[in-house]
């Protein structure tokens, strides 16, 4: 038995008595048509259950793909379960579903000899980075090379690329001051990874990765910026709360003795907060411990964060109108997201016991 054949555009349109270009324009939005030509036609298109425009046909007519690349730097299972940029995602793919616009996951490419990447073929309109660990990374030269529209999140953009970011040193500094208003002078730090693939180990009190991700490193050089230097620094392997369980027994039984700690996600200090549990210290009678994000973390209840609130989805919002504004021929534009200071219960005044 022979399929039932698909339905075309000019089915619709004979259906509809109307010519092929007005059910061309019902679907793409893209020129003048009156509500009533639309509703007409879209019915005509239900009675013959006709599904659409192929993405393959519309792709040749318009010369787009109708895709946009997000490149992905970490393991699938590593980068979405970080929640704020599952709370990002929210926001982009929400914003350019509305437009029109698919996502495709990319791995990002090592760079290494003979190396084959999806980012160097695959067909999309725009692209854009969660995390840009420098500027010479083989993503963005890959991008360059395409000519792709690039969106950058928490770095600085290529040419002719548009960022969003946040002014994430000065938040640190207001914690650091924070802390110091309550009397502490011990204070150490946990501090987001460098780069893929490391170890949750103890660095040196002056450590500077200048070629590390942007906010491990801002959050980092907020420390000088406020004169204080950490009595203790622990770089995390990845925003986890294991490792940040792991990074905070290192930190808290570091013979600098830390009366308080400034830890580079919610995610890490919530994890260093279940370790001052387990070594018998009272949060924030023994240890005043900071986070930055400014998540819902009930589960460390009745203790709340005292952090640094960023608006993650509207992050995303902001990405997906600058991915927009690039592909309608906009100029690229730096974007500063706010981020506002929320004091919990997890800071006291400093135990002069400890």
């Amino acid at each position: 038995m022979a399929s039932k054949r698909r339905p075309t555009m000019a089915d619709v349109a004979a259906r509809a008595k109307v010519s092929l270009s007005t059910v061309s324009l019902a679907y793409s939005g893209a020129g003048p048509i009156s509500d009533d030509m639309r509703a007409r036609v879209i019915k005509a298109a239900e009675e013959l259950d006709y599904a659409g425009p192929s993405a393959q046909a519309r792709a040749l007519r318009s010369g787009r793909s109708h895709v946009v690349g997000v490149v992905i730097h970490d393991q699938l299972s590593l980068a979405f379960r970080a929640p704020l940029i599952l709370n990002v995602m929210d926001g982009l793919i929400s914003d350019l579903g509305e437009m029109g616009l698919g996502v495709l996951l990319i791995p990002s490419p090592s760079g290494k000899e003979g190396e084959k990447s999806l980012l160097e073929t695959a067909p999309m309109d725009a692209a854009v980075l969660f995390r840009v660990r420098d500027h010479d990374e083989p993503a963005l030269e890959i991008l360059r090379k395409r000519a792709i529209p690039t969106v950058v999140m928490d770095a600085d953009a290529p040419a002719g690329g548009a960022q969003v970011s946040i002014d994430d040193g000065a938040a640190t500094v207001e914690l650091i001051e924070h802390l110091q208003a309550l009397g502490h002078e011990r204070i150490g730090t946990i501090t987001l990874p460098h780069a893929p693939g490391g170890e949750t180990t103890l660095k040196p009190v002056d450590y500077d990765p200048r070629s590390a991700w942007a906010p491990m490193h801002n959050r980092l050089r907020a420390f000088r910026e406020a004169g204080v230097q950490p009595c203790v620094v622990v770089e995390c392997r990845e925003s986890m709360v294991a490792e940040g369980i792991a990074a905070g027994h290192l930190a808290l039984t570091h013979e600098s003795r830390p009366t308080a700690l400034i830890v580079q996600s919610d995610i890490l200090a919530a994890g260093a907060v279940l370790a001052a549990r387990e070594l018998d210290l009272s949060v924030p009678h023994d240890v005043s411990i900071t986070g930055f994000d400014g998540l819902d973390l009930p589960w460390i209840s009745p203790l709340e964060l005292t952090t640094v609130e960023q608006d993650g989805e509207g992050k995303g919002h902001t990405m997906a109108r600058l991915v927009r504004e690039l592909l309608d021929g906009g100029a690229p534009q730096q974007v500063l997201s706010p981020l506002t200071f929320r004091e919990g219960n997890t800071t006291a005044k400093v135990n002069l016991e400890r």
